[in-house]
């Protein structure tokens, strides 16, 4: 048992957040550019309508950034677990922890996490 497996409660609660990040963050910058462009589609200012379709826009790209977190977490996992061969099992516990924390994810280590 290695670092991964013994910090895996840990990474579970971290992919969790993830989890419910990746579900609240878009829907909540996708209404906000909506409630933004909906202002400023009824002042009729077509600068006003230019500007909240951009920031609605980049609102978007923004959400939609959100979803890779998972995949840029595990190709850095991947990265590092590839310098040595017996990491590898250990770094597939963090990939499952942090990219599914209810699915693969092994918290059974029950031992001292950092021993004295």
């Amino acid at each position: 048992m290695s670092f991964c497996y013994k910090t895996a409660i840990i990474w579970q609660v971290v992919g969790y957040v993830f989890l419910i990040a990746k579900i609240v963050i878009p829907i909540i910058l996708i209404i906000l550019g909506m409630v933004d462009l909906g202002k400023a589609v009824i002042s009729s200012d077509d600068k006003a309508i230019s500007k909240a379709a951009k920031s609605l826009l980049m609102r978007t790209i923004a959400a939609i950034a959100i979803f890779f977190i998972p995949t840029i977490i595990k190709v850095a996992f991947e990265f590092v677990a590839g310098f040595n061969e017996d990491m590898k099992n250990d770094a597939q516990n963090c990939i499952d922890c942090l990219t599914s924390p209810n699915g693969s994810c092994d918290t059974s280590y029950e031992g001292e996490v950092f021993p004295t």
